[in-house]
């Protein structure tokens, strides 16, 4: 497949900040990774981070710092990064989870995060179990900021987290803030009615591969750092043999092409708001535009 040039690559994701890596983990020794299809080296200059192409690298690209990873726009960004608040509470602990590398779109990857449809199946005994299996029926909007949100979500999960001791009724928001960018709100174990928070970051690296750069935001004291990154890389481990399973590796985005279900609300609300900003990289419109990966 030839790369893509900027100039093909749709303006709303060339435009669009995405993670690259961590931000401790970018140094003064240039790392070469890919955004896009494009191939960019990163590193840090006077303490602030620095991208470029790694075939040209006289191209500089935008670089920043921003909610522990370091962001890059191979474009002209038209608006800040979102806005999370919770990343400043004092009392949350921030896990960088670290980056896992998937074999598929990164829309894929983010249509699952909203799927709670497969928790009883692919994370039986940790985040859903059964015979409960029911999804209720929940909202789907998109709100001023063109954000899409799911909201008033519920559903049984024997471990919910690393401090949960037993089973419980979990209330979910999900906010997809970007369109390879999403965070989810859970209730926390540890600290209810307070929310932990989940951040997955993807990075398209080109259309059907992706790198997903994790963070969480917990109300826990008792687990060490390791306890909880193996927690949450087992669940993402589960989902991985999945999402590299599925065919096309781009997502589609004809409705008639996959068949969704009312607990597939979020995953078709997705698909319109990807339509509506005109979103293409690592998107098909039927199955036969996309036989393979």
């Amino acid at each position: 497949m030839n790369r893509p040039t900027l100039d093909n690559i749709d303006p709303a994701l060339r435009d669009d900040w995405f993670v690259v890596s961590a931000a401790s983990r970018v140094t003064a020794a240039a790392s070469k990774t890919m955004l896009l299809g494009q191939p960019i080296a990163i590193w840090r200059e006077h303490g602030q981070p620095v991208a470029a192409s790694d075939i040209a690298p006289h191209a500089r690209y935008r670089a920043m710092d921003c909610y522990g990873f370091t962001w890059v726009s191979l474009g002209a960004p038209q608006q800040a990064l979102f806005a999370w608040p919770e990343y400043g509470e004092a009392q949350r602990r921030h896990v960088d989870c670290g980056a896992i590398g998937v074999k598929t779109s990164g829309l894929r990857m983010i249509e699952n995060f909203l799927d709670m449809g497969h928790f009883p199946y692919v994370h039986t005994g940790i985040l859903g179990q059964e015979p409960h299996t029911e999804v209720k029926e929940y909202r789907v909007a998109v709100d001023d900021a063109n954000e899409l949100w799911a909201t008033e979500c519920r559903f049984w999960q024997p471990r919910a987290a690393a401090t949960a001791a037993a089973g419980i009724d979990v209330d979910y928001v999900y906010r997809v803030v970007q369109p390879y960018a999403a965070l989810l709100y859970k209730t926390s174990p540890a600290c209810a009615p307070a929310r932990d928070v989940i951040a997955l970051f993807v990075q398209p690296l080109t259309e059907c591969e992706s790198r997903a750069h994790l963070m969480m935001l917990l109300f826990d004291e008792t687990h060490g750092d390791s306890e909880l990154i193996d927690f949450q890389q087992t669940i993402f481990g589960q989902d991985k043999p999945i999402l590299e399973s599925q065919l096309p590796a781009r997502l589609p985005l004809d409705p008639r092409v996959e068949t969704s279900a009312r607990a597939d609300a979020s995953s078709s609300a997705y698909r319109r708001w990807l339509r509506a900003r005109n979103v293409r990289y690592g998107t098909c419109e039927t199955r036969a535009d996309a036989p393979g990966r």
